[in-house]
């Protein structure tokens, strides 16, 4: 599902954020990215979501080396991710429902199709009855679980974070880790990155554990 081989990052500058870090991560699998502030989780999950490019090494996903690819071809391949970060870039101009819609009307499903799906995705994070709320009426842990139904309402096969749960309080914080655990129940390949202890202490999930860039 996701290989990586030999994989480098380096930012303008010569700051190495990853240094030949390979691992495999099989499909259906739950893997958590650790390390210190700065170890390159971030990065990590970037390189993993096709948001940026390694600067050396492959990256294999779904069969399709993402180092390789080329840009016109990015955004095809971005379907099969759902992507969850901790500032959630959410539109307040919008309300709740229509910020899960938008990926779907962006790919073409009929507005019929698009309504169908999204309020499934709200119901499944807990939020229809606030489908029409504005994101800025909802609280962090509400904000986060929005995040995750329009990350999920394309039903991608890789649902990707990075610190979903970084600036929410610990009820909150359990909620979120219990979404992603029952994506993971259903199939989906889920893979975060976080400091948070409380997701290896819930779940037991595999570890690709960093330190200044390099895969321990």
């Amino acid at each position: 599902m996701i290989v990586a081989s030999h994989l480098n990052k380096r930012y303008p500058g010569g700051f190495d954020a990853l240094q030949d870090v390979s691992f495999e991560i099989s499909a259906g699998q739950m893997v958590l990215i650790t390390g210190h502030s700065g170890a390159g989780k971030t990065t990590l999950v970037k390189l993993i979501a096709s948001l940026e490019r390694p600067t050396s090494g492959s990256l294999v996903v779904n069969g399709q080396n993402l180092a390789a690819l080329r840009r016109n071809a990015i955004p095809y391949v971005r379907r099969h991710f759902g992507m969850v970060f901790q500032d959630q870039k959410l539109l307040f101009d919008r309300s709740a429902l229509d910020n899960v819609m938008l990926p779907l009307q962006i790919v073409g499903l009929s507005r019929r199709e698009a309504l169908r799906r999204a309020q499934a995705a709200l119901d499944k994070v807990g939020l229809l009855s606030r489908e029409r709320a504005n994101p800025i009426a909802l609280s962090g842990g509400e904000q986060q679980r929005l995040a995750i139904a329009r990350a999920v309402v394309n039903r991608p096969s890789i649902l990707v974070a990075d610190e979903p749960t970084g600036n929410l309080d610990q009820a909150s914080a359990i909620q979120i880790l219990d979404l992603f655990a029952d994506f993971h129940r259903v199939g989906v390949t889920v893979v975060v990155a976080t400091h948070d202890q409380s997701w290896v202490d819930r779940y037991h999930p595999n570890l690709l554990c960093l330190d200044h860039g390099r895969l321990l």
